[in-house]
């Protein structure tokens, strides 16, 4: 009678899974409800945008956004037009705008409709929103080196200092911490407050603990009870008034550039000058051997290359020791060095060594000055025998 076995292999990994199976669900418990309270904690997004009150990161503004609101205020966001204009802003609300770089032509003008009456505060504007803002004047970067003192007379903000990485000054009525502060009326509604903050980066989260950073961020938010914190969206802006290099640029580009333009044209006229009529000469010129020897010898001078010097004094006078030894043009320098030796009476070594293109290059000028006198002689020499 035959008898069935189960496999031996799998009995023990059926009670490994009963023994830990208990574990493994609790540890993957505790995972899910780690990731709930984290979704929970942070209301479902923590955006990235840089000094948005939903983000925890380093750029963000949470933090400010937080105590805000544990010091009273209504702290409402909002992330488009639309919103801004349901969001019933009124004399008690303080808008403040952030990622000020999406505005155009036509949001700042629903953004002023909507904040005429209220207290605006626009952090870190470029050049070009300055004038939609109807703003004028100059644009200058800080030196941030030190904590920068308010230096003006507004009481709200006369004893404090600001520590910040990067600050920009800012034109005004009223200017504080070196114009990182501009305090104006808004134009058309000389009841309402226009504030400028060049000095964005003291709302971040990891500036905001530095200096006064923090108690300027609460003067300058919290003065009313109810915050607006607008948020601009690029999809909100019209198809002719979307962001442009040219809004990008400060007002003094454009004349800076033609500056440079006509200087540069100043250059080449003055630089391209005709110095003097041209002078005819008849064609061909006769020069004179003497000159252009001395010419070429004027420049391996200069240039300090006694090797062509030499090279081309025993050329010239392998070249003559043919004439006068009646071999043709096309001898080789072997041929011509074997008949000079055998006509002076001397060793041929010692003959390449002076004539021979192969010959020691002169090292000093007074080599070289040694040799030209020792190839004059040979020649001398060639001409008596």
């Amino acid at each position: 009678m035959s008898t069935t076995t189960a496999p031996a292999s799998s009995a023990p990994a059926a009670g490994r899974w009963r023994r830990h199976r208990s574990s493994l669900l609790i540890v993957a418990a505790l995972v899910l409800a780690v990731a709930l309270v984290i979704f929970l904690g942070t209301g479902g997004e923590d955006r990235q945008a840089r000094l948005d009150p939903a983000n925890s990161r380093a750029a963000g503004a949470q933090a400010v956004a937080k105590v805000l609101a544990a010091q009273g205020v209504e702290v409402d966001v909002v992330r488009s037009a639309d919103e801004l204009d349901d969001a019933a802003v009124g004399a008690d609300t303080t808008v403040v705008v952030t990622s000020a770089d999406s505005l155009g032509e036509s949001t700042v003008t629903r953004l002023r409709e909507q904040t005429t009456d209220a207290r605006l505060v626009v952090v870190d504007p470029r050049p070009g929103l300055l004038g939609l803002l109807g703003v004028d004047g100059p644009v200058d970067d800080l030196d941030t080196t030190d904590p920068i003192a308010a230096g003006c007379s507004d009481p709200r903000y006369a004893d404090l200092s600001i520590d910040v990485d990067y600050a920009t000054g800012l034109p005004g009525t009223i200017t504080c911490f070196g114009g990182a502060l501009a305090i104006s009326s808004v134009p058309g509604a000389p009841d309402a407050e226009l504030v400028l903050l060049g000095a964005g980066d003291l709302l971040t989260n990891d500036q905001i603990t530095r200096a006064g950073n923090a108690a300027l961020a609460l003067r300058l938010l919290g003065e009313d009870d109810r915050l607006v914190w607008y948020i601009p969206d690029l999809s909100d802006l019209d198809g002719g008034d979307g962001v442009s290099l040219r809004s990008l640029a400060p007002d003094w580009i454009g004349p800076g550039i033609g500056l440079v333009a006509v200087s540069v044209i100043a250059l080449m006229f003055w630089r391209g000058r005709r110095l003097g009529p041209l002078s005819t000469e008849p064609l061909p010129v006769a020069v004179k051997a003497i000159e252009t020897t001395r010419s070429r010898g004027r420049l391996y001078r200069r240039a300090g290359d006694r090797e062509h010097a030499a090279a081309a004094l025993r050329a010239a006078t392998r070249s003559r020791a043919r004439e006068r030894l009646g071999l043709g043009a096309g001898t080789d320098e072997a041929t011509l060095i074997r008949d000079l030796a055998r006509h002076l009476g001397r060793p041929e070594a010692a003959v390449a060594d002076v004539v021979g293109s192969f010959g020691r290059p002169p090292a000093t000028d007074r080599e070289l000055i040694v040799l030209a006198a020792d190839l004059n002689a040979l020649e001398e020499e060639v001409r008596r025998t």
